[in-house]
């Protein structure tokens, strides 16, 4: 009676323990996080319940990398089933007695099994890091700390219910493989020994558990708390659409994000929520071409600086306990710059928004947010950008275009075209009953290569019947690109004028060519006023052709892989559409190519990079232009003229420009169409 008190004191005294190690260490990190700016995270319950249970109990984004896949879902729901072992394991040391449940031998099964399971699992986790060496995986004893305490974990379960059977001479059971196993090692064992063995397997059991419990929150393993929240306070707006900021207001001394406080809470819980997988990395444009540029490094980088100035404001330390999990000292926190001390200037130049990292990241973190908010800092603040950066935007404030061509040349294009073609273009003064105003974009009103894809589509919507009218000159530039780089200022002021424009002639429905323009006009323009449907070309086509509208007749004897473009796919999620024209051409052969879909590489031009030139590693657009090279196409097709000028210039740097052509979508059915 004496030693089960003794026991049960003892066991209070140490869960208590690492229960208030474990509170203190979550609780500090809530009050850093508190930090941040507060967020209006709309309701919308079901649409985030529905999310939540897809991504957290389904693992979708797991499954992306099936392999290690199938390897968290082992542990996930292995962990799960193991805590009503754990429960009666804790209540046999301390009453005598398990779980009362039905079928108890069918449970003991299903224990052991599952143990053996999530051995397999680390097994092969650990094979993966340092067998496999996969690159994303970072290796040394922090990251593989987490495989040693699962194993013994799992063998304490086994040693405690071996020493159970062999105190209480069960015989061997297929119910209970391991521990019958265990068992049978120590046959003739005493009575009082097989029990000394239950208990050290017992407290062996429960102070690895309590230990791990306190090292979670002070590690990348964290996310086993925050990552389920994060998932079910991720944003329900359309995906990628950056935002607002309030320019008018008297009190605010700076723009953008400066300092580490200036995030979001929800945005300092995703720092708090990165696995540390890489998986965000090794799929980055930027970091798999050799720029600096890491999203997990990123993401990572403004967690450590959250943690360590968090705790210089609140003088609530990270640590429990200080001796074993501190780092050493990096000097005051409170002193070091977020942009130049902790990120470079050249990372955030780096990105191309693409948003690949955030499609792979399992816990739902957004990085391209962060990067424009410190790039808003940079430019609107600090005045600082790449020159090159800094003179496309003179030139689309005071021309309406990146390269700084007359605004009155916008519509020259349309007076170029050889004669025989007859577009005859209307206005949206010539022609005010028009169904679509054709949203050319600066890429197709001023870049010779991109024009020949506003011809293409002229041609195409007349010989469907569609009603249509331009701008001309009094078009604008959509506002993206200032947007992606950081020029908030002066997106607000094209988006206003441009939206003022379309309330004039009265516009109902908008086509443009660019996926760009198409993102930026059908989800971030609303927020501004914009009651307009807005189409990207592609999706008309498609439509069209459906409809009998456009008859493709010719043959078009070509092998094509199509390229997804960033901000049509991954942004807007129009995959089928461009491939479902193709399809419908006679003689074309449609090939895939591994980086596709909502995986597609970027092409390199997004979030401004069209307008700067690259001086790190490989080009982007190369390494892109290999990979749709690799299936031996005879035409690479896209619908977005800055991918299609991209992969142009990688046939050209490749040197197959003679027998591998660009082309857009619209050109191909224009000559499947008309027999060009």
């Amino acid at each position: 009676m004496t030693g089960t008190l003794i026991q049960f004191l003892l066991f209070l005294a140490v869960t208590g323990l690492a229960l208030y190690g474990f509170g203190r260490v979550v609780y500090h990190r809530y009050l850093y996080i508190q930090l941040g700016k507060s967020v209006d995270l709309k309701k919308e319950a079901s649409l985030r319940l529905k999310g939540f249970a897809v991504q957290v109990f389904g693992q979708t984004k797991l499954l992306k990398d099936k392999k290690s896949g199938i390897m968290h879902i082992v542990i996930f729901y292995g962990f799960i089933i193991l805590q009503l072992g754990a429960l009666d394991l804790i209540l046999k040391g301390l009453i005598d007695r398990g779980l009362p449940v039905p079928g108890y031998d069918y449970f003991t099964l299903m224990q052991e099994v599952t143990v053996g399971l999530i051995v397999l699992a680390m097994a092969y986790a650990t094979y993966r890091r340092y067998v496999e060496k996969l690159k994303r995986l970072k290796r040394g004893w922090k990251p593989s700390i987490v495989v040693f305490f699962i194993m013994f974990l799992m063998l304490s379960v086994v040693i405690s219910g071996g020493f159970e059977r062999v105190r209480e001479g069960l015989p061997t059971s297929g119910f209970a493989p391991l521990t019958s196993a265990w068992a049978a090692m120590f046959e003739g064992m005493s009575t009082s020994a097989a029990t000394a063995g239950f208990y050290i397997g017992w407290w062996m059991h429960l102070l690895i558990l309590l230990a791990f419990l306190i090292y979670v929150p002070q590690s990348k393993h964290f996310h086993i708390i925050t990552a389920p929240i994060n998932i079910l306070l991720r944003r329900t707006e359309p995906t990628g659409k950056l935002a607002s900021m309030d320019l008018e207001d008297e009190n605010a001394e700076t723009f953008g994000v400066g300092k580490i406080e200036e995030f979001t809470q929800k945005q300092m819980l995703d720092l708090y929520s990165c696995v540390e997988c890489g998986r965000c990395t090794s799929v980055c444009p930027a970091n798999t071409t050799g720029k600096l540029l890491s999203p997990m490094h990123l993401i990572t980088k403004l967690r450590d600086h959250l943690t360590e100035k968090g705790a210089a404001i609140t003088s609530k330390s990270p640590w429990v306990p200080a001796m074993v999990f501190a780092p050493e000292s990096q000097g005051n926190p409170l002193e070091v710059e977020l942009i130049g001390g902790v990120i470079t200037e050249e990372e955030l130049w780096a990105c191309t928004t693409c948003r690949n990292c955030e499609d792979q990241c399992p816990v739902a973190n957004e990085h391209v947010d962060k990067i424009i908010d410190m790039r808003r800092h940079l430019v609107l603040t600090q005045g600082s950008m790449p020159h090159d950066g800094q003179r496309a935007l003179q030139n689309i404030e005071r021309q309406g275009n990146p390269w700084g061509i007359s605004r009155n040349d916008r519509v020259k294009w349309v007076k170029e075209v050889d004669p025989e073609d007859a577009l005859e273009v209307r206005t949206v003064k010539e022609n005010p009953t028009f169904e679509y105003l054709f949203f050319l974009g600066s890429m197709g009103a001023y870049d010779n290569r991109s024009r020949k894809i506003t011809q293409a589509f002229v041609k195409l919507m007349k010989e469907a019947g569609i009603s249509f009218a331009i701008l001309g000159n009094e078009e604008k530039n959509s506002g993206d690109t200032p947007r992606r780089m950081g020029n908030e200022f002066l997106f607000q002021q094209l988006c206003a004028d441009n939206i003022a424009t379309f309330q004039k002639y009265k516009v109902k429905k908008i086509v443009t060519t660019c996926p760009h323009t198409y993102h930026t006009f059908k989800n971030e323009y609303p927020e501004f006023g914009l009651t307009a449907e807005v189409f990207h070309h592609t999706e008309l086509l498609d439509l069209w052709v459906k409809e009998g509208r456009l008859t493709p007749q010719y043959e078009v004897n070509e092998r094509i892989t199509y390229h997804d473009s960033c901000y049509l796919g991954r942004y807007n999620e129009v995959y089928e559409e461009p491939r479902n024209v193709l399809r419908a051409i006679p003689g074309v052969e449609l090939v895939e190519q591994a980086r596709s879909r909502e995986n597609s590489m970027c092409c390199g031009a997004g979030g401004g990079m069209m307008w700067m030139e690259e001086t790190a590693g490989t080009r982007v657009n190369v390494a892109r232009t290999e990979q749709l090279l690799s299936v031996k196409p005879t035409v690479i097709s896209s619908a977005c003229p800055y991918c299609l000028t991209m992969v142009e210039d990688g046939t050209k740097l490749k040197e197959v420009e003679e027998h591998v052509k660009a082309r857009d979508i619209a050109e191909i059915l224009a000559q499947s169409v008309f027999g060009l």
